[in-house]
């Protein structure tokens, strides 16, 4: 059995064993090469990360989930006190907006510029979460 037929044999048994796997032996559509892939999960044969980038990476996203579950309580007082119907969904969107850029710079870690951009972006809406939560 050659190399590649094993190979496949063994991506093959993974795929049965966890049905929701499978995503780490997609190919690449044709013309793409990685430098045009802005998002992926990280293949096996990838370089890991530098610790340092990935810390810094991971305090600055648990800045932002702080700063967010301190939203989510006062947001629990207001609503308390009363708070129109438009509140809790605005307030839920633009949460979710910055969960979803803050996922996507984990997602492009090894990207050089990307993860910063994305990380400073979802500052963004979680900032006017906080200005709903705290002016109304």
């Amino acid at each position: 059995m050659s190399t590649v037929q094993k190979d496949r044999t063994t991506r093959t048994e993974a795929a049965e064993i966890m049905p929701f796997g499978g995503w780490e032996s997609t190919p690449a559509r044709a013309g793409l090469d990685d430098d045009e892939t802005l998002f992926r999960f990280p293949a096996p044969d990838d370089p890991a990360p530098s610790t340092a980038r990935l810390l810094t990476m991971a305090v600055g996203a648990a800045a932002l989930g702080f700063a967010a579950v301190g939203v989510g309580a006062l947001a629990f007082v207001t609503l308390l006190g009363g708070a129109p119907f438009w509140y809790v969904p605005t307030l839920a969107l633009f949460g979710l907006l910055s969960i979803a850029l803050t996922v996507g710079a984990f997602l492009s870690i090894h990207r050089a510029f990307l993860p910063w951009l994305l990380l400073a972006c979802a500052a963004g809406p979680l900032t006017v979460d906080i200005l709903i939560a705290v002016l109304y």
